[in-house]
């Protein structure tokens, strides 16, 4: 397999200059987090007006002009499964991948499942098997072999061919302002996540008090900056569990921070004092300053009902050739019936009666909520044998 190897920054501009007229660029990363506070990107492959390349991170001060180029409007990007790939994006770019055509969520929103890895998909749609075996590779480790930069490669090489076909599919049904929408409310998500402190995903939290809140949102500012400055794993600086157990304990006496199973490890004896700071902040926050806490499930949601609804929009899924995992789960179900059914002043608008999932699913839910709709068995030997009966 031939490929262009670039290691220096000025071949990496020189690249980027010669695809900057590239109507379709492909790509993929290699990248290592298991130790890192953020993912190490390792290595870039492209594909792209008939050229492959390597671009190795590692061997220069900045990828810059790369991600510079997939900023710019005006092409496709293509990439599988693009998550991480979103996030390098904005982190070195500033902005989202324009352009960008995900090949694993263009599968969901033309019949196939999600997420389908793109081994399978290059088969399904292809006829061709990727070669495995390099799936544990450290892409730290240099030299890399032949046989990793082939499997590198092999990751971005059908990726237009694939484009082409799932592209005229989701035309055919009418789909890409879905997909695209999707696209977008992804890529947000991703520089949401970048921007916004995450302090409410800490595990256990859900149940706390909002004094107890503010506790665990000092002490998780508290270990991302540690983690950011020793750049590693935010869990490796302090677990989740013992975040809560000092929110529930409520103290900012260093005895009693001790005095907890598993803060007597000798990683935090130098830093008791900043942990008891930062919990004192939070004891001293003003209750109108005080996160608030999230509604829970309302009461009044029957969980037959929600059962029921949910396995509604599996079946209407299906029906429409979308892959019911892309629509929803049961949580959004729970909260589209709670918008409905129990509705509170500033509730914000269920992502299941919104955009592209409130014209397939949304109507439909309020229908059946309202009485003017059933949903009933069509055939019993059909895959899937429910329809849905409009009532007059």
């Amino acid at each position: 397999m031939d490929y262009e190897s670039i290691t220096a920054i000025d071949e990496l501009r020189q690249f980027c200059d010669e695809l900057s007229d590239a109507p379709v660029i492909a790509f993929d990363t290699e990248f290592v987090s298991e130790d890192r506070y953020r993912p190490q990107l390792c290595l870039i492959q492209v594909a792209a007006a008939g050229r492959l390349a390597i671009i190795d991170p590692l061997k220069m001060h900045t990828t810059g002009p790369f991600w510079d180029l997939l900023v710019q409007p005006g092409r496709t990007v293509l990439a599988h499964a693009a998550r991480e790939e979103s996030r390098f994006c904005y982190r070195f770019a500033g902005k989202p991948i324009a352009g960008l055509f995900d090949t694993q969520l263009a599968a969901g929103f033309s019949g196939m499942e999600y997420p389908i890895s793109l081994g399978n998909l290059v088969n399904r749609m292809t006829g061709r098997t990727l070669a495995k075996g390099e799936s544990r590779t450290n892409w730290r480790h240099r030299p890399l072999s032949r046989e990793q930069i082939h499997y590198a490669l092999q990751d971005v090489t059908d990726l237009e061919e694939i484009y082409v076909q799932q592209k005229a599919a989701i035309e055919e049904l009418g789909r890409s302002e879905w997909l695209e929408e999707e696209t977008q409310i992804r890529q947000q998500t991703v520089v949401d996540y970048e921007d916004q402190e995450s302090w409410h995903r800490v595990s256990g939290c859900a149940g706390l008090k909002p004094r107890q809140l503010e506790i665990v949102r000092q002490l998780w500012r508290w270990r991302d900056k540690r983690a950011s400055t020793l750049d590693r794993p935010v869990k490796r600086v302090m677990r989740d569990d013992l975040i809560v157990e000092l929110a529930k304990r409520g103290s900012s006496d260093v005895k009693r921070i001790k005095s907890i199973r598993g803060m007597d490890w000798r990683g935090y004896s130098a830093h008791y004092e900043d942990i008891a700071a930062a919990i004192q902040i939070a004891l001293d926050t003003p209750d109108d300053e005080l996160p608030r806490r999230p509604r829970r499930n309302r009461s009044v949601i029957s969980p037959m009902l929600s059962q029921f609804l949910t396995t509604s929009m599996a079946c209407i899924s299906r029906q429409n050739k979308l892959a019911p995992s892309i629509v929803g789960n049961t949580d959004d179900v729970k909260e589209v019936l709670g918008y409905e059914l129990d509705r509170k002043e500033g509730d914000e608008v269920p992502a299941l009666l919104q955009g592209w999932r409130g014209e397939i699913v949304g109507k439909t839910f309020r229908k059946l909520l309202n009485g003017q709709a059933a949903i009933r068995v069509a055939d019993v030997r059909q895959e899937q044998p429910l329809e849905f009966i409009e009532l007059d």
